[in-house]
């Protein structure tokens, strides 16, 4: 009974999955995709550790201003498979624009199925 409740929610989350905005596109998955960085895992690993959308929001936006190792969430690991961010070029407006975009983008709940 659960493989078919877990069969049929998976079903419907594909059918509900939908496209990212060319914004969101163009400023953020690019480049994960040219460099194979899983933005699932980041988005989870942000969820995890800071919990609300608020909080998430503002630590990405700090991040993405100063990205450091030191500053990074990811584990040290992590920087030997996958290239440092460099600075954004965006101005803060469109970088806050396009974090509010990842988020929803990314967002668990908009992603679950209830029967």
């Amino acid at each position: 009974m659960v493989k078919v409740i877990l069969l049929i929610s998976s079903i419907f989350t594909l059918i509900q999955a939908k496209e990212p905005s060319p914004q969101l596109q163009n400023n953020c998955l690019n480049c994960h995709s040219i460099q194979k960085i899983p933005s699932e895992l980041i988005y989870r690993r942000y969820l995890r550790k800071y919990s609300t959308h608020k909080t998430m929001k503002k630590r990405l936006f700090e991040y993405l201003k100063n990205p450091t190792k030191e500053t990074s969430i990811m584990p040290k690991q992590f920087f030997l498979k996958f290239p440092e961010k460099v600075v954004s070029d965006l101005n803060e407006t469109v970088l806050k624009e396009s974090i509010e975009t990842y988020l929803e983008y990314f967002d668990v709940r908009g992603k679950l199925v209830l029967p």
